[in-house]
């Protein structure tokens, strides 16, 4: 079932690949925020289905993000290139998509989240 997506990345060539992605699986993309303010506002009070979030946004984790998500109850998952171990402990046990991933990989952890 397609999905309606945020992209919260602040590298812009990563983000379109993402994007990219998503819509070759079939997803929406329905926003890419590439700053914190941003990505706040739309996890916030967008109608969404997943996040993939990035952990570092132009020197800011982006965790207050998903505080908001998992408040809202809106599926995520983090991408970093420093794996689990650079996720805060308080969001333990969700998805991480270490980086570079494939869309194969991005599939799949779409699919754990339903």
């Amino acid at each position: 079932m397609a999905k309606r997506v945020l992209v919260v990345e602040d590298e812009m060539t990563i983000a379109m690949m993402i994007e990219d992605m998503l819509m070759d699986l079939g997803h929406e993309v329905v926003a890419t925020a590439a700053r914190l303010p941003t990505a706040l506002e739309v996890a916030g009070d967008g109608n969404l289905d997943f996040v993939i979030l990035d952990v570092n946004l132009a020197g800011h984790q982006s965790f207050p993000v998903a505080a908001v998500l998992q408040q809202r109850g809106i599926p995520f998952a983090f991408a970093t290139g420093y794996g689990p171990a650079g996720i805060d402990p308080a969001f333990a046990g969700r998805p991480v998509l270490t980086k570079p991933f494939t869309t194969a990989d991005l599939a799949a952890v779409i699919e754990t989240v339903g």
